[in-house]
């Protein structure tokens, strides 16, 4: 990608939660990027292609490992901003897990456990499209989904929203400490441009799939919504641990701010492939030759 990118990149990256407000961000700022639709395609196969590169080393390497969070409104676009931005990596050193409603079986531990069953390993890069901030988003602006997750009433305190972002800064905090990049895109689209991609969806039988009743009445709750991002960006957004608001209604340039940050962490990592030894270059000759 441009050589620009990364520090243009600076104006969507969080990295202090101090004065942070969600309505300074646009969901269609464009920004310094200096960049129109038509230069798009070229811009995003330069990016998918640069990150394989680093991915390949990343995973050769076997040290680091990166954890991608994606949060957003419906109809966003993060199951599009995912299968194109990570369209060229290694499927062995890359997964992607969509958490949905909590199981039973979910319902009766605590909420963090099964986000950190799906973890990325040493090398690998992990996509987690919704995350453990759905428990700071979705069951604080629908307080009935806490009722059904069994916690003892003695926990249920009236800081139990403060208590969980406290809680989820410290878990990404102890993970950076071991090794794993975390990445969290939070992916602003505006309203008005949600209401449009509805509508798109009804009149399009091939997305009929994509829409959900639900959808609509959730736009009820849309001021809370926002109030809940703001606040749980605030609390968790940190150096180690950045947030990304990355403008929504423009799904090209959606694209090209994650692959740009993606980039821009790996290649601050000094990745490269292992190293061969002496031992290891003798070896070598020696099965060339009985190969030979």
């Amino acid at each position: 990608m441009k050589r620009k990118t990364p520090a243009a990149l600076a104006r969507y990256r969080i990295t202090s939660g101090k004065g942070f407000r969600l309505a300074d961000h646009e969901p269609d700022d464009a920004g310094s990027l200096g960049l129109t639709k038509a230069d798009a395609p070229d811009l995003l196969a330069k990016g998918i292609e640069r990150l394989s590169e680093l991915q390949d080393m990343l995973y050769a390497q076997n040290r680091w490992s990166v954890l991608c969070l994606f949060q957003a409104m419906d109809a966003a676009g993060k199951d599009g901003t995912i299968k194109h931005v990570f369209s060229g990596v290694n499927p062995q050193g890359c997964h992607v897990t969509s958490f949905k409603a909590p199981t039973t079986t979910e319902l009766e531990q605590d909420y963090l456990r099964r986000h950190i069953e799906a973890l990325p390993s040493r090398g690998q890069i992990g996509i987690h499209n919704r995350s453990w901030y759905e428990e700071v988003l979705v069951v604080r602006v629908h307080p009935s989904i806490l009722a059904k997750q069994q916690l003892p009433p003695a926990c249920v305190t009236k800081n139990i929203w403060q208590e969980r972002l406290e809680d989820i800064a410290a878990t990404e905090r102890y993970l950076t400490r071991q090794g794993t990049v975390v990445l969290k895109f939070f992916l602003n689209v505006s309203r008005e441009e949600q209401k449009n991609r509805f509508l798109s969806r009804l009149d399009e039988p091939e997305k009929h799939w994509k829409f959900r009743a639900a959808d609509v009445s959730e736009r009820r709750h849309w001021d809370d919504y926002m109030a809940a991002y703001e606040e749980a960006i605030r609390a968790t957004a940190t150096p180690e641990a950045p947030w990304f608001i990355v403008p929504a209604d423009r799904k090209w340039l959606t694209r090209l701010v994650v692959v740009g940050a993606i980039i821009e962490a790996l290649e601050k990592l000094g990745l490269h492939y292992p190293h061969v030894n002496e031992a290891d270059r003798a070896a070598f000759a020696e099965a060339r030759a009985a190969l030979s």
